[in-house]
């Protein structure tokens, strides 16, 4: 049975490829830019609780790690949106 950490390595691999082929196909900005922000927020997530062993850590410092992944990658669709809309 594999190793987590191998399986995060694995996963982190294919939204890393995702987030390069998927660009293109999306037929409106806005949409892929959200998108390409949730993959984000998943990477993170799983560096965050795999690589930097969050996972065993107390719930109140998971929580605020991702919670702060997941502020920054709102306010980052939120900069885009404004932009698409200007």
């Amino acid at each position: 049975m594999p190793d987590r950490l191998n399986v995060t390595w694995i996963v982190l691999i294919g939204l890393a490829l995702a987030t390069i082929l998927l660009p293109p196909l999306m037929p409106r900005p806005l949409l892929g830019n959200a998108l390409l922000l949730a993959l984000a927020a998943i990477k993170g997530r799983r560096i965050a609780l795999d690589f930097m062993d969050l996972r065993t850590a107390p719930a109140l410092w998971r929580g605020l790690v991702v919670a702060w992944i997941l502020i920054v990658v709102l306010f980052a669709w939120v900069a885009s949106a404004v932009v698409a809309l200007i």
